[in-house]
């Protein structure tokens, strides 16, 4: 099961790199695989990762297996398996996300599909990276929410999944954009809590993007 989730990760990777979603050694990936977690190693370029570099660590954060220490934002994803239950975490420095990190508190709720990680985007104060601060910020602006800013930073999310929370990570990307283009042309409308609620229960009524076969 660890090779399997080492590969998983290494794969995750290499995505978030051709998305555009981090660049260099900035953003970190991890995976929680029974009592272990399965987390990029620091200082990596996530674009060339391989899956035999990645570390094993317990919930203390000890180097349980592994050629490379893990990286530097460790404690932030152990929180997050703590806390949140989280099934996989990953953390990028996505150019919008980023760049409205450090401009805005909140990046509203602009569009209905924000309701996959809970609505708008709160942004965690600012806290040296690496440091339990920083994990503890993170933790209080995730409350309700799979996926938030860090000011000044960049982006973080959690899913019950590798898979799900590297599609959160992509809309949250996409989320920014969006609202950054809408204000560059006036005051984006935001959507109401109602409005949102009523997104929530039409979506349960069709059951909103999940195959269905064909009536015909």
């Amino acid at each position: 099961m660890l090779d399997a989730a080492r590969e998983q990760v290494a794969a995750a990777c290499a995505r978030l790199a051709s998305e555009g979603l981090v660049v260099g050694p900035a953003g970190n990936v991890s995976v929680r695989v029974g009592e272990h977690v399965v987390v990029t190693p620091t200082g990596g370029v996530l674009g060339a990762m391989r899956a035999e570099q990645m570390a094993v660590v317990d919930p203390d954060g000890n180097l349980v297996d592994g050629p490379l220490a893990p990286t530097s934002e460790l404690a932030l994803h152990l929180l997050l398996y703590e806390r949140l239950d989280a099934g996989a975490v990953v953390h990028t420095h996505a150019p919008y996300a980023t760049a409205l990190s450090c401009v805005v508190d909140e990046v509203p709720a602009v569009h209905y599909s924000m309701l996959t990680f809970g609505g708008s985007l709160r942004v965690a104060p600012y806290a040296t990276f690496g440091t339990e601060e920083l994990a503890r910020n993170v933790a209080r602006a995730l409350e309700g929410r799979t996926a938030c800013l860090m000011q000044n930073h960049g982006h973080v999310g959690y899913g019950h999944d590798l898979d799900h929370a590297i599609e959160s990570a992509l809309l949250v990307e996409w989320a920014c954009a969006l609202y950054w283009r809408a204000r560059a042309i006036g005051e984006p409308v935001t959507l109401s809590d109602e409005q949102l609620q009523d997104v929530t229960a039409q979506v349960a009524r069709l059951e909103y993007g999940q195959p269905k076969p064909s009536e015909g």
